[in-house]
C-alpha cells in the first residue's frame, strides 16, 4: 500500500502540472465568459495570469487526488463484487476529490481572481483576499466547488476507467499511450458538458466579492441560481461550455495519458530495481 501511494502521488502531481501548464489560457477565457454579464468585453490579455501561483497548488493537490484516489479504489475494489466496478471507481473518485479538496479550493479561488484582476501576484493575491475577506476569503465558494467537483471527479474517473476496461476486454491488451488519450478526452469532454452548470455557479461564488462592477454578491448556492436565471436567463448557466469542454475533454486526454505513462515508468524501474536486486542476491 505504500508502494501505491507513493508511485499515485508521483503520477497525479506530474499530470497535474503538465495539463495546468499546456491548457491554463483555454481555461482562463473560460472563466472570463462565465463570470461576463450580457453584452461584457472578454480581455483576452493576460491568459497566463496567476499560472506560477496555481501550480504550487496544483502540484499538491493532483497529487492529493490520485494519491488517495488509488488506494481507495483497489481497497473497492477487493471489497465489491466485480460486475459494479463502476461503484468503486465513482467512490474512490469521490473520496480523492474530498480529500485534495483542502488544498484544490483555495488554489482556485487565487487562479479566478487573478484571472480576472489585477493582482500584481498569487501572493499579491492571497494577501489581500485575506485582508479584505479573511481566511475564509480563500473558500469563498467551498460549498458550489464540492457540489460541482465531487460529481465531476466521480463520474469523469468512473467514466474513464469503464471505457479502459471495455476497451482493454475488446483489443485483449492494454491501451497504448494514444489510446489512453483517447478515452481519457471522451471522458473529459461528456464530463465537462453535464457539469457546466455547476461550474458556472462555483465560479459566480468564487469571485463574488470582487470589486469588478460586472459581479454582483450572492448569499449562497440557491441565490446565486435564481439570480442568473432571473437576470440573465438560463441560458447563462451553461456560459462557457464550448471552452469549458474543449478544455476539459484535452485535459482529459492529457492528464490520463501522463498518468498512464507515468504509472508505466515507475512500474518499469520497480522491475528493473526488482531484477538487479535478484541478480546481486545470487552473485
Amino acid at each position: 500500500m505504500n508502494r501505491v501511494l507513493h508511485e499515485s502521488v508521483i503520477t497525479g502531481g506530474a499530470a497535474g502540472v503538465v495539463v495546468e501548464t499546456a491548457l491554463y489560457p483555454i481555461d482562463t477565457i473560460k472563466t472570463r465568459l462565465q463570470v461576463a454579464r450580457d453584452g461584457g468585453k472578454i480581455v483576452l490579455k493576460g491568459l497566463y495570469s496567476g499560472l506560477a501561483g496555481n501550480l504550487v497548488g496544483v502540484l499538491p493537490a493532483s497529487a492529493i487526488f490520485i494519491g488517495v484516489y488509488e488506494p481507495a479504489k483497489q481497497q473497492l475494489l477487493k471489497s465489491l463484487p466485480e460486475n459494479i466496478s463502476a461503484v468503486a471507481h465513482f467512490a474512490a473518485g469521490a473520496i480523492g476529490g474530498v480529500a485534495s479538496s483542502v488544498v484544490r479550493v483555495p488554489t482556485e479561488v487565487v487562479k479566478q481572481r487573478m484571472q480576472i484582476g489585477p493582482f500584481r501576484s498569487a501572493p499579491d493575491a492571497v494577501r489581500l483576499i485575506v485582508a479584505n475577506e479573511g481566511f475564509n476569503g480563500l473558500f469563498a465558494g467551498y460549498g458550489s466547488f464540492l457540489l460541482r467537483d465531487l460529481p465531476f471527479d466521480a463520474i469523469e474517473l468512473c467514466i474513464y476507467e469503464q471505457l479502459r476496461i471495455g476497451y482493454k476486454l475488446a483489443a485483449k491488451r492494454d491501451p497504448n499511450d494514444p489510446e489512453n488519450a483517447m478515452l481519457g478526452a471522451v471522458a473529459g469532454a461528456v464530463t465537462g458538458a453535464v457539469t457546466t452548470s455547476l461550474d458556472v455557479i462555483k465560479t459566480r461564488l468564487m469571485v463574488k466579492r470582487s470589486k469588478t462592477e460586472l459581479l454582483i454578491i450572492f448569499k449562497g448556492i440557491s441565490d446565486c441560481v435564481r439570480t442568473i436565471v432571473r437576470e440573465e436567463g438560463s441560458h447563462s448557466l451553461f456560459k462557457g461550455i464550448g471552452p469549458r469542454v474543449l478544455w476539459i475533454g484535452v485535459r482529459g486526454s492529457i492528464f490520463f495519458c501522463v498518468l498512464e505513462k507515468t504509472k508505466q515508468i515507475l512500474a518499469q524501474r520497480r522491475h528493473s530495481k526488482a531484477a538487479d536486486d535478484d541478480v546481486a542476491m545470487h552473485t
